[in-house]
């Protein structure tokens, strides 16, 4: 049997984590790569160290602060995955599962997924940020879905509908919000690929062949998990390299956070100015 996710395990944790805070977000937020300092402009903070939840997934990802920060950002309680853990990590893909019920079990309505992810779609550049309209969902077709064992029927369907996963009112007010800050703002489908090896030409040739805009191994379980308990998604990329389609460039993870960087501002821009308009 694989690791699957108990009503009584969603309960530890979050049993856990609100006795180290009684503040009651209305917002969840995932930070990808780089992406953490999104965190530290969160006002009246309270830390949460990942190790001190029971059976959370702990990530030894450079780039991954690994705490939940609660507080308030632009008038709304939040609160923030400053860090994530990746399938790549060895965990079972319900497993990953677990931070998002633990936040759906404190009470979100919504939730701000980010990843640092690699361009395939030619015209997008680094530092730029991408939209997510749809998702494609790789590693689930293959089997590794984190919805896999027993429904937890109190939590949401067996059979999830997928046809808007990333809300839509949610993609026109970031599109409002972007405008109004003069930030450019590309649109279009992220991949989750396992990992951890980046992609090879082939890779990239045929994900843009299926209409795959930017690729990464990240946000697809934590969007899917949200959707089956009716969570709100609105997913945000930074691009941290250009597609290598033709195989002359090499991509490290170094240069993911360098990028970091030059993203983190810009995101953290976009996403106060959606929460101060919700």
């Amino acid at each position: 049997m694989g690791d699957f996710l108990t009503s009584a395990d969603i309960e530890a944790a979050a049993s856990a984590i609100k006795q180290k805070t009684s503040l009651k977000p209305r917002i969840g937020m995932i930070l990808g790569s780089g992406l953490g300092s999104l965190a530290e402009s969160i006002e009246n903070p309270e830390y949460v160290p990942y190790g001190d939840i029971p059976g959370w997934p702990i990530s030894g990802v450079k780039g991954h602060a690994g705490r939940l920060v609660f507080g308030t950002l632009e008038g709304q309680q939040v609160v923030v995955m400053q860090g994530r853990t990746h399938y790549y990590e060895g965990y079972d893909m319900p497993r990953l599962g677990l931070p998002v019920r633990a936040m759906q079990a404190l009470g979100i309505e919504m939730i701000v997924i980010t990843n640092a992810a690699g361009a395939v779609n030619p015209d997008f550049d680094p530092g730029d940020l991408m939209l997510i309209t749809d998702h494609l969902n790789f590693i689930g077709m293959a089997g590794q879905n984190p919805l896999r064992g027993p429904n937890l029927e109190e939590l949401g369907p067996r059979f999830p509908d997928m046809s808007q996963v990333y809300d839509r009112q949610l993609l026109a007010l970031t599109r409002e919000v972007a405008a109004a800050e003069s930030v450019t703002l590309r649109e279009g489908v992220y991949c989750c690929l396992a990992g951890p090896s980046f992609e090879t030409p082939a890779d990239l040739r045929f994900l843009r062949a299926v209409g795959v805009d930017a690729v990464g191994m990240s946000t697809v379980p934590e969007a899917t998990i949200a959707r089956h308990s009716g969570t709100r998604v609105l997913g945000i990329s930074g691009i941290s390299n250009k597609a290598n389609l033709d195989g002359n460039t090499e991509t490290t993870h170094e240069e993911v956070l360098e990028a970091g960087k030059v993203l983190a501002p810009k995101l953290t821009q976009v996403v106060r100015g959606v929460l101060r308009k919700l």
